[in-house]
């Protein structure tokens, strides 16, 4: 029998990665990740200015539309999107000896 915890290490998951213009310090990554939460359901979300960057890790794929729209709404500028299968590292017993 699969335990729920084992169920959701099984679910496919997607990572996103936002290149983003326009960020300066740490006030503006909690603005741009409060932007991502209201506008999408995300397991996480997380920015770096000095990256220019946010890593959003959702069950499904997101609307690339949307997120544009959420980021201008911000008054950052999305320079790019990526998008990429995202497998979430459980623990397992089975490990390399």
């Amino acid at each position: 029998m699969i335990s729920t915890h084992e169920k959701e290490d099984m679910i496919r998951m997607t990572k996103t990665v936002l290149k983003i213009d326009g960020m300066m310090c740490g006030m503006c990554e909690s603005h741009m990740n409060d932007a991502i939460r209201n506008a999408f359901k995300v397991k996480k979300v997380s920015s770096s200015h000095s990256k220019g960057e946010t890593e959003i890790i959702s069950e499904e794929a997101l609307d690339e539309t949307k997120l544009r729209e959420a980021v201008e709404k911000t008054g950052y500028k999305l320079l790019d999107i990526s998008a990429e299968p995202y497998e979430k590292k459980g623990f397992s017993l089975f490990g390399k000896h």
